[in-house]
């Protein structure tokens, strides 16, 4: 919750205005209340516009919520479900994260499907059952082959704004871990789906991280409220693909 309407404007517009945006994907997914802004100043550029949530309903009487439709006729093109953030202080289960995926994938945009654990469960050596059970829920809703148009994140939440990251060996540890599990369902989506790292991500640690085999980009938190250190990530990103 960052941002005021100059702010993103000095932002969006050094983001666009740099060259060499075209060697890699590049989405920014501001607050609700700038979307349809940040949307004009994307115009004619090579970056896509995304939301950090969506209302898992369609339509109806969820005063407050935002649905995928309304998100698409902004000009979103993805939506960010099951964010760290969302599930820990907001109570989202993985069976209300997976309907949010679900109801993303019905309107035409891409979920960018957030997986993680906090430091308690990573040292109970309880990784792999947390990732699995957040996984499963979106599987078991609608298919391995849902995935084939949809972007996986990997957030360790111990790793999220602590200044603490995982090393990029932790990273590819849980990414390969995470294809292997799509794998068992459907071994051609497991080897084209996106998975993103997002955890603490900064311009001096991403092309290390982005060298993983599995680790295809990074879902960047504070780093990308500053334009320089985002465009560096970006750039990491690019020499990585």
């Amino acid at each position: 919750m960052h941002g005021s309407r100059s702010e993103n404007a000095g932002l969006v517009e050094a983001i666009v205005s740099s060259p060499g945006l075209d060697s890699a994907d590049c989405t920014v997914c501001p607050p609700f209340v700038y979307l349809a802004d940040v949307a004009r100043l994307l115009r004619d550029s090579a970056v896509t516009l995304g939301a950090q949530d969506v209302c898992a309903e369609a339509q109806g009487a969820y005063t407050g919520e935002v649905s995928a439709a309304m998100l698409r006729d902004v000009g979103c093109t993805m939506a960010i479900v099951g964010h760290s953030e969302r599930r820990a202080l907001f109570g989202e289960s993985d069976q209300l994260v997976a309907r949010k995926f679900a109801a993303a994938q019905a309107q035409g945009l891409v979920p960018i499907l957030c997986v993680g654990e906090s430091l308690a469960e990573r040292e109970a050596g309880e990784t792999p059952a947390i990732v699995a059970r957040q996984l499963d829920a979106v599987l078991e809703l609608v298919g391995a082959a849902a995935l084939g148009t949809a972007v996986l994140a990997y957030e360790p939440v111990w790793a999220i704004g602590t200044g603490r990251n995982a090393t990029p060996g932790q990273a590819q540890e849980v990414h390969a871990f995470i294809r292997g599990r799509i794998a068992a369902r459907d071994a051609k989506i497991a080897a084209q789906v996106r998975i993103l790292y997002g955890g603490s991500v900064k311009a001096g640690n991403a092309a290390e991280l982005f060298a993983q085999p599995d680790v295809d980009g990074g879902l960047i938190g504070g780093a990308s409220l500053k334009a320089e250190e985002f465009l560096a990530i970006v750039a990491a990103a690019g020499q990585a693909a």
